[in-house]
């Protein structure tokens, strides 16, 4: 459980869900009143960091610069909005967000106070550092456009047919009984046949084209400049050449 010696290290730590997925960054850490207990946090999520959830951190467990919390990311998106006055969070607001989240409200013990800053150090002076972050996405854009066309083209076949042709050849053998007319001039004949090639034509179907489209992953690297701010410290009494 988190306790008040870890209330500095939870700025700006990032908020781990029950699945292992990010949830956003820590901006503000809400302190039960009387106790000091700490209670809820207030979150940074969304897209760009605009949006404010609460996430109840009493379960958490702070490590490696993260809070890992018992709940889902899906809750944490449909947590009911705390509208807070005088950096206060009442009973009532607080019963609502335990409903949600499936807690047992503690006993009633007034308003929560919401701890903003790291506090506790006398009259220490402090200045937030920010810097900025990348947030890298994707689009969708129109790469190119793919189509089939089909047209005809002639080309020549060569194909070898075998033809048949009758040719005639004389035979000879003995007259078997009659004389025929003999001493008149008499003629016979035969017709002859061959084959030729002949080319017809007909269509058939032999292949079908079509176009598919895959999703192939590549890695592709970006840039982009942020700025950083930093801390020096001055004394008033050394020349600024000695920070």
């Amino acid at each position: 459980m988190i306790d008040q010696t870890q209330v500095e290290t939870l700025y700006d730590c990032d908020v781990i869900d029950n699945k292992g997925e990010k949830i956003g960054s820590v901006k503000r850490v809400w302190l039960e009143d009387g106790t000091g207990t700490p209670m809820w946090a207030e979150v940074h999520t969304g897209l760009f960091g605009m949006k404010e959830s609460f996430v109840p951190i009493q379960q958490g467990q702070v490590a490696g610069g993260a809070i890992t919390v018992p709940v889902a990311k899906e809750q944490v998106k449909d947590a009911p909005s705390v509208h807070t006055s005088g950096n206060h969070m009442s009973d009532e607001e607080q019963e609502a967000l335990c409903r949600h989240y499936g807690l047992i409200p503690k006993a009633k013990t007034g308003e929560h106070d919401r701890l903003d800053g790291r506090r506790g150090r006398g009259d220490a002076a402090e200045v937030t550092l920010s810097e900025e972050k990348l947030d890298v996405g994707t689009r969708k854009v129109e790469e190119g456009r793919v189509r089939l066309v089909k047209h005809t083209v002639t080309e020549q076949r060569n194909v070898t047919v075998p033809v048949t042709h009758e040719e005639v050849r004389v035979v000879r053998e003995p007259a078997q009984g009659g004389t025929g007319r003999a001493f008149a001039d008499e003629q016979a004949e035969v017709t002859l046949h061959r084959e030729e090639p002949v080319v017809r034509k007909h269509t058939e179907a032999v292949e079908r084209v079509r176009l598919e489209k895959d999703a192939v992953t590549e890695q592709k690297s970006v840039k982009g400049e942020v700025r950083k701010e930093r801390v020096e410290v001055e004394r008033d009494d050394e020349p600024r050449g000695r920070r």
